[in-house]
């Protein structure tokens, strides 16, 4: 009797990517590294991962190349946790972000957080624990 595989146990995953799809992928890009500062980790060309936190990554996909397509609804959310929720959100506002709403606590998730929109409409999350 031949037993099943089991997971491999060589260490943590080494990078963990969400996908997101743009029509106008430059603009996605221009996005995610000059306002919210995710540095360029891997440049595909029509497919750009950008780094967030320590193995944390988005990948910005050109959908005319990706395995999906740019849809208008945006069933998903990307969050960030911040040592300072409200510095991003003076932040973001100078930015003139899209869809920027005010702080707001949540003291049953022990959360301080705002959302904002990329230039697509993906929801973004930004928030702080609750002190």
């Amino acid at each position: 009797m031949t037993e099943a595989p089991t997971r491999p146990d060589d260490g943590i995953v080494e990078k963990a990517i969400t996908f997101f799809y743009y029509v106008d992928l430059p603009r996605a890009f221009d996005f995610f590294t000059q306002v919210m500062g995710f540095p360029l980790e891997i440049d595909q060309g029509w497919s750009k991962i950008l780094k967030i936190a320590e193995h944390a990554y988005v990948g910005l996909v050109d959908e005319t190349r990706g395995m999906h397509r740019a849809n208008p609804i945006k069933p998903v959310q990307l969050c960030i946790r911040v040592p300072d929720v409200d510095a991003w959100h003076r932040y973001l506002s100078s930015q003139n972000a899209i869809g920027l709403t005010e702080p707001k606590d949540s003291v049953s998730l022990g959360i301080r957080a705002f959302v904002l929109e990329d230039p697509e409409g993906y929801q973004i999350e930004v928030q702080s624990v609750l002190r």
